[in-house]
């Protein structure tokens, strides 16, 4: 209050040096000068009084923020134990992270080591294949090789020289012939056979024998296409080509019961009878 007394009276005082020493103060203007001095009173006052409120309420802003209240510290404790929450919560996801990824690499490696065994498996078992092929085509090789190895020394120790073609021709006739027969029956018309082509009253070759004319049945009426070579006819044949010889030299023979009655008669009466194996009759 005493700086504010102190204004109103140096405007008092200013106000009354003003006025008195010029001219003659008169009522009209004392009053006039009163309420220039009241109303300046009053806006000094107000002035004073808003700046001390202002004073009051900033200070007591400034004292309210500068001391912690419990809501403050109650906040404070909230973020301190919201940030410790969330740096858990980061360590847990990096090491949960770091354990996926070992997880993760351990997972791939296994995976990897797998495929590979696979591979493996899968390469040994081709290469097994493979070996397993080699080695069937050599013994079909070495077959192969055996079998025209006997059929080179078959053909070498032959009585007469044969073609393929001659040598299955020979298996049929013989087949259609003497199928039924036993082993020598079967040898006996393979005999028959090699005597005519090393005969000069015949042909000098199997196919063109047992294709001459009216000589075998079989050839007639088909048989020689429809029979079924056995090994035992394949057995009979070889042996026979290797000389295995028990015909006495006979260029015929016939089955009597199931030759007609003109061939027959024909049989008995141009060749000579030599003998009788397993229902064949045998001449020359």
């Amino acid at each position: 209050m005493f700086p504010f007394c102190s204004f109103l009276s140096s405007i008092c005082r200013l106000v009354k040096a003003m006025f008195t020493p010029v001219f003659y103060v008169t009522r009209r203007m004392y009053r006039n000068a009163a309420v220039l001095m009241t109303g300046t009173a009053v806006v000094a006052v107000m002035t004073f009084t808003s700046a001390g409120f202002a004073g009051g309420g900033h200070n007591a802003l400034t004292v309210y923020a500068d001391m912690p209240t419990e809501e403050a510290e109650t906040g404070e404790e909230d973020r301190d134990e919201e940030i410790a929450k969330r740096t858990e919560a980061k360590l847990q996801l990096r090491l949960t992270s770091s354990e996926s990824l070992n997880s993760g690499q351990q997972l791939l490696g296994d995976t990897l080591a797998q495929r590979v065994q696979e591979d493996d498996r899968i390469r040994q078992a081709r290469m097994a294949a493979v070996e397993e092929t080699k080695q069937e085509i050599k013994r079909v090789e070495e077959e192969r090789a055996r079998i025209r190895a006997e059929e080179e020394a078959r053909k070498a120790a032959a009585k007469i020289e044969y073609s393929q073609e001659d040598y299955d021709l020979l298996l049929r006739i013989v087949e259609a012939e003497a199928g039924i027969c036993d082993m020598k029956g079967r040898i006996l018309v393979a005999n028959v056979i090699i005597n005519r082509v090393e005969s000069d009253e015949f042909p000098d070759n199997i196919t063109d024998v047992v294709y001459q004319k009216s000589q075998f049945s079989p050839v007639t009426d088909g048989r020689l296409y429809t029979c079924r070579v056995t090994g035992e006819t394949v057995e009979a044949v070889d042996r026979a080509l290797a000389g295995e010889d028990y015909s006495q030299g006979a260029l015929y023979f016939m089955n009597r019961g199931r030759s007609q009655s003109k061939n027959v008669s024909w049989f008995d009466g141009q060749l000579t009878y030599l003998f009788d194996h397993d229902r064949h009759e045998f001449f020359r």
